[in-house]
């Protein structure tokens, strides 16, 4: 009871990304419950029902990517309630263990609303358009939506767990920005992928093969494709997330060439320090702007059936997601170069200058960013054409 007192006292921040954590968990309960109402009202011998569940597992995926990123930027955001969980006698494994169980309990949350709508809804509140969706008429197995729903506790709470390093959950020992190097075997691999990825999907769009046939379906009413374009889209989008981070290096140390002015050294020696941590969520959320952008424009370009409100909505999740994964690495960041920032004020660096310096380098990495999720964002154009 005295740890979850010294947990309290959120403030607004911490309510946001509580509050974010349990939205999210319980719009992908509603996709998995929507799937079991589904699954319910199809005829016997409909095999819809996988299908439907593989739909889920994208947001699935995105909410537990959010939460290992919330919970790894806790400690860093609140060293204050890291102390006081320290000076009460907690060590590093329970304050892993209090940070998932947070992240599990936003999760659960959610869940458990989204359960009980659900079942209100099926007590015949709901209309003849929803009667499909949730099963009415049928009877509901306990066990399967107590099931579906303990998946999100589950998800986000064992995302949050593996995230966070022992010795960053304790005060003081924040890992501080260092510059790492990417090796180069993953930077030839990369290169490599993409380039591949490029080339074939260009030779799968070749004038000859203008009238090849394309077998594969794509979900989401987004059309047909054959095997070499999708495998060439797919393999190039590797290639440009695996890149994101070994670019933002390669940008940082441009920026810090010859004789750089303070402001070009600054955000260059920042960008190379925060490439190593910044790569993973900003790969991500390029190649995720990059897919959804692509589906969009197929939605609305003229002759196109449009699609349904469930992959317009997962869209918006997975998207809203991976930006919130983003921000939180970025308060993450900020918070381990706090120290710096001290120094060179008192060293007399006018804060004119440092903000200059930030808004430098978060320009070089915007430009990353649209770079290789420009390129994932043509490919998959082309390959919808």
């Amino acid at each position: 009871m005295f740890y979850l007192r010294l947990a309290r006292g959120y403030r607004v921040l911490d309510l946001g990304r509580w509050l974010l954590t349990a939205t999210a968990a319980a719009v992908v309960a509603g996709f998995l419950l929507r799937a079991l109402g589904r699954a319910l009202s199809d005829p016997p011998g409909a095999h819809a029902a996988a299908s439907r569940l593989l739909w889920c597992l994208p947001p699935l995926l995105a909410v537990g990517w959010f939460a290992a990123y919330a919970a790894r930027a806790l400690p860093a955001q609140r060293p204050e309630r890291m102390t006081g969980l320290t000076a009460a006698g907690a060590g590093p494994g329970r304050l892993r263990l209090l940070i998932a169980a947070e992240i599990a309990l936003a999760c659960a949350l959610g869940a458990v609303v989204t359960l009980l709508v659900f079942l209100v809804l099926r007590n015949y509140v709901a209309g003849p358009a929803l009667a499909p969706e949730l099963g009415m008429g049928v009877p509901l197995p306990p066990a399967a939506p107590i099931a579906l729903v303990a998946l999100l506790p589950l998800v986000g709470g064992i995302s949050a767990a593996c995230a966070v390093p022992v010795d960053q959950a304790l005060p003081g020992r924040q890992e501080p920005l260092r510059t790492r190097r990417f090796g180069w075997p993953l930077i030839t691999a990369a290169a490599l992928l993409t380039v591949g990825g490029t080339f074939t999907e260009l030779y799968g769009l070749r004038p000859a093969a203008a009238y090849d046939a394309k077998p594969i379906t794509l979900p989401a009413d987004l059309g047909h494709t054959d095997a070499l374009l999708l495998g060439g889209w797919a393999t190039a989008a590797l290639g440009a997330a695996l890149l994101t981070g070994p670019l933002l290096a390669g940008a940082g140390r441009l920026l810090a060439l010859g004789r750089p002015s303070v402001r070009r050294l600054l955000a260059g020696r920042g960008l190379t320090g925060a490439a190593h941590r910044l790569g993973a969520p900003l790969a991500a959320l390029g190649l995720t702007l990059a897919v959804v952008l692509t589906s969009v424009r197929h939605w609305v370009a003229p002759g196109a059936d449009g699609t349904g409100p469930v992959p317009a909505a997962e869209a918006l999740l997975v998207t809203g997601c991976a930006v919130a994964a983003a921000v939180a690495r970025l308060t993450e960041l900020r918070a381990a170069r706090r120290p710096t920032v001290t120094t060179l004020l008192r060293l007399g660096g006018s804060p004119r200058l440092l903000a200059s310096a930030a808004v430098l380098r978060w320009a070089v990495a915007g430009l990353v960013l649209i770079a290789t999720g420009g390129l994932t964002a043509v490919l998959g154009a082309a390959m919808l054409a």
